[in-house]
């Protein structure tokens, strides 16, 4: 049976009442900000092809102006919240606009005299599509000369295809510009979101609220755009014009822009853009109306704090005297040359200060938890709401830096070579008794300590995890936990695991490896993605042989599997069982669904020479992801 939220305990109300004191809840700047230059709202409901509603801005009509922050949410998230609910089209500075909040991301679009030019595509091309069309309806009906991946996430250049045509930029007609070498960008921006997708994916679904209802007892927004939305389109084309060197200078749409190549900041690549025709400054998601993940909870690479505080100061040396305006691919931009400096100084130092703390606390013996509890900003950035933490934490970001610099051992032998899991859970209740640890559960929750009952119960639901009080208990904390955190991410991670514990896992929502994704990957990805499904101990002992010839490309790969590996190398083997040859569509099928490959040689859309038998044996050796497994329980 579906479950309604439940209240917030009187302890809740309360921590959250005495958050709210804490903040400076009068300033109305970002409001005002948040509203100027707006053009149109948004039209109705965002549809896809078959007619079904994808987004409905009136889904988050409940989060007024004039509402007070219900006891279930945390002012400030509350706050920003507010803020993230306003959807149109908004005139930036003459030339430059916005499509804000009808995704996660931003549609940005720089006219010029001879077309227009587009910063990042939102994550899907129905959001794009939309855009594009209040764009063409309200300022302009130019050509797209170019568009901009400011960096490898998947909320920017999900949407391209709502943008341009695969074939206006396999001609050339409209260059793709991104930072790094092509194959870098494409490897980064596909092998993050596929290789681990389906971990990624299923941790995406708690941190972005996906699977949460709308409503003040369950999702309100990602903090830094609108809820993820469900059964959307997302597509991919690779970039065509590489940025690798900072003070690059290109003419797009008669316009000037110049780039600073960040990498490994935000993401693996990225980049900030300089236009100076329009004094304005983009530092993609080096500096946000929030703080940043330096590691994501849904899982990606962990970041370099101290580069993000690098390569913002670097563009405050080249561009901070004449930048008028930051525009961002998240939230709404900043006006005025000692507003954007003094933003871009407060963020730069912010992720110093997190950065240097936790080294220094390292080096005083901390571990990354200890340090954690310890480092508090100071006022003078903590008190900066771009500073607050509606994407990543400062809790967070602390352990991450200890992860980047340090790795994953936090330094206490105990957690060096632990038992798992549930072996530890079984042990524990096996001592203490599973009564006395649902009754210290109990008195826990009654008395407001939360995370301890969510410790606690952690050991008896993963020891039993049938036991239904148990975990109706784990859930009441959860979601206590949830409504007292500022942050988003964790407020999504705490409620979607107090509603599986009492529903069970839910369905995933979307899936990163979308066929566009898939038939974009490069060649050498492709075979790490199949990799990554083999069944290691499985082919231990076999001895496969694979040439694969893409015609479409020209190009021939070996595929070899032994010792329970697969690998790959450009060229044929004078040692291969079988040769599989065809477009490079239909050999994705057939490498990572061989049982398929027989079909798809009848239907004449591969070729198989040698013996076909090898895979029949490929396919026993390949396992399958399933993108809900559990996470709360065993």
């Amino acid at each position: 049976m579906p479950y309604s939220p439940k209240d917030a305990t009187a302890a809740t109300a309360a921590a959250n009442r005495q958050a709210a004191a804490g903040y400076e809840m009068g300033d109305r700047q970002d409001f005002v900000n948040a509203d100027r230059g707006l053009i149109a709202p948004l039209p109705e409901p965002l549809r896809a092809d078959d007619g079904r509603v994808i987004f409905d801005a009136s889904r988050f009509d409940y989060i007024a102006d004039d509402a007070p922050a219900p006891d279930t949410v945390h002012p400030s998230l509350w706050r920003q919240s507010q803020l993230i609910r306003r959807g149109g089209l908004y005139k930036v500075v003459d030339g430059l606009y916005q499509v804000r909040n009808n995704d996660i991301a931003n549609l940005t679009v720089v006219e010029g005299e001879s077309g227009l030019v587009v910063v990042d595509c939102t994550a899907n091309v129905e959001a794009a599509t939309q855009g594009m069309a209040m764009i063409r309806e309200h300022v302009s009906d130019k050509p797209v000369a170019a568009v901009i991946y400011t960096h490898t996430h998947i909320d920017h250049y999900g949407g391209v295809k709502g943008i341009v045509s695969a074939e206006d930029v396999a001609s050339g007609k409209v260059p793709i510009i991104a930072p790094g070498t092509i194959a870098s960008f494409d490897k980064h921006a596909i092998g993050e979101n596929v290789i681990a997708g389906n971990a990624m994916t299923r941790r995406a679904s708690y941190a972005f609220n996906s699977l949460l209802d709308q409503g003040p007892g369950g999702c309100v927004t990602c903090g830094i755009g609108i809820a993820s939305l469900p059964g959307v389109t997302i597509s991919y084309l690779s970039p065509t014009d590489p940025i690798t060197k900072t003070g690059t200078k290109r003419d797009l749409g008669g316009l000037e822009f110049e780039f600073l190549y960040a990498p490994d900041t935000e993401a693996p690549e990225e980049m900030h853009i300089w236009i100076p025709q329009l004094a304005a400054l983009t530092c993609a998601e080096n500096a946000n109306h929030s703080l940043h993940n330096i590691q994501t909870l849904r899982g990606a690479r962990t970041r370099d704090a101290r580069n993000f505080a690098r390569y913002l100061d670097e563009t405050l040396e080249r561009w901070g005297d004449d930048a008028a305006v930051h525009y961002g691919p998240h939230t709404w931009p900043v006006w005025g040359n000692q507003e954007v400096t003094g933003f871009l100084e407060s963020q730069r130092d912010t992720y110093k200060y997190i950065h240097d703390q936790a080294l220094r606390l390292a080096n005083k013996g901390y571990t990354p938890l200890e340090a954690a509890e310890e480092i508090e900003l100071p006022q003078s950035l903590g008190r900066k709401w771009f500073n607050r933490g509606y994407h990543g934490t400062l809790h967070h970001d602390v352990r991450a830096v200890f992860t980047k610099e340090l790795g994953m051992w936090d330094g206490d032998p105990v957690s060096l070579h632990p038992h798992p899991p549930v072996e530890t859970a079984r042990r524990f209740v096996d001592l203490i008794g599973a009564d006395q640890v649902l009754a210290e559960g109990k008195r826990s929750i009654e008395a407001g300590d939360y995370r301890w009952a969510a410790q606690i119960l952690h050991t008896l639901v993963f020891a039993q995890p049938d036991h239904q009080a148990a975990r109706e208990l784990q859930a009441d904390a959860y979601e206590q936990l949830g409504y007292q955190a500022e942050g988003p991410q964790w407020r999504g991670i705490y409620l979607t695991a107090a509603k599986e514990l009492r529903e069970g896992v839910q369905a995933a929502t979307f899936a990163t490896a979308s066929p566009d994704t898939v038939l974009a990957m490069p060649v050498d990805i492709l075979f790490d993605y199949a990799a990554v499904h083999l069944i290691g101990d499985l082919a231990a002992t076999a001895d496969l042989r694979i040439d694969l010839h893409f015609t479409d490309t020209g190009q021939t790969w070996t595929m070899w599997i032994a010792n329970g590996v697969l690998n790959a190398r450009r060229g044929a083997s004078d040692r291969t069982q079988l040769t599989v040859t065809g477009p490079k569509a239909a050999l994705v099928g057939a490498l990572l669904a061989p049982a398929t490959a027989e079909q798809l040689a009848r239907s004449g859309a591969i070729t198989l020479d040698g013996d076909p038998t090898v895979l029949h044996t490929l396919a026993g050796l390949l396992d399958d992801f399933d993108p809900d497994f559990p996470i709360v329980v065993p």
